[in-house]
């Protein structure tokens, strides 16, 4: 093979590598929400089985329904936990968090998402932080702010920030919580310019900045979606932040550790 022969394949090669690149992109870019959302959408006449007591709200959103389930507790009521969930199917599946909070007293709320559940329409982060403001408006006409607690997991950490940077709570509880999403992305994708690519921002770091309540994060050294290392940056740009470890954690386990529930059960006492 001579050396123009050598060049040309050079060049046809670096080509190709710059096709690919440009393709994996625009691929990237047009499938990012079934990436990063995997809903499970429900009729309107859907009978959700839960084995709490609650009560299903659904609200006028424009032309589409906004859907929140209230899990009541039977004894007094302490406050009410504001959960922003993750980014699977609805609020069925994040049932089993009722436990913690009813036995503390405190009123259980879940919004679902647009796409999850009952909730309809089209899903970006504006509507998904409007919505969850709704959520909020709706808890603070019953009970005074300092009994609001702000719960997010996963990606609704991202929503939970938003709440709580701009509205007064009783404290702020992450878990699993990114840094933001496009740095989660670039952990994921270091050879694009995530920054353009994702739709979604969700930048936790900057609105813990300005949260008042107290924070605390729940993380797993062994998280496989979200690396520990996210809510150690965290930390690190906010040091009053609390980070609960749970040793050898995984992403969708931290609320089995014996750790996750006595810590949250002292969080519920204060």
């Amino acid at each position: 093979m001579n050396k123009q022969t050598g060049r040309r394949r050079l060049r046809q090669t670096i080509v190709g590598i710059v096709i690919l690149y440009f393709i994996g992109g625009v691929v990237l870019y047009l499938v990012q929400e079934k990436i990063m959302f995997h809903p499970k959408a429900v009729s309107k006449d859907h009978l959700y089985s839960f084995d709490r007591p609650f009560e299903e709200v659904n609200i006028d959103f424009g032309k589409e329904n906004l859907s929140i389930i209230k899990f009541k507790t039977s004894k007094e009521r302490k406050g009410i936990v504001l959960f922003y969930h993750g980014n699977m199917s609805n609020v069925e599946h994040y049932k089993k968090y009722c436990e913690f909070f009813l036995r503390n007293s405190y009123e259980l709320w879940m919004v679902d998402y647009p796409g999850f559940g009952k909730t309809t329409g089209k899903r970006s982060e504006k509507i998904m932080y409007e919505q969850a403001l709704i959520m909020y408006e709706l808890a603070s006409k019953e009970i005074n702010s300092d009994s609001i607690v702000i719960y997010g997991k996963s990606i609704g950490t991202g929503i939970a920030s938003y709440v709580a940077a701009n509205k007064n709570c009783r404290q702020l509880i992450l878990e699993t919580p990114y840094y933001s999403l496009r740095s989660l992305a670039k952990h994921y994708l270091p050879i694009y310019p995530v920054g353009r690519l994702v739709k979604y921002s969700f930048p936790v770091n900057n609105y813990l900045e300005t949260v008042k309540a107290s924070i605390t994060i729940f993380h797993g050294t062994e998280d496989e979606v979200v690396p520990y290392k996210q809510s150690k940056q965290l930390i690190e740009e906010k040091p009053d932040i609390s980070l609960i470890t749970i040793k050898n954690g995984r992403h969708n386990n931290l609320s089995d550790f014996p750790l996750f529930q006595s810590t949250l059960d002292s969080l519920l006492q204060l």
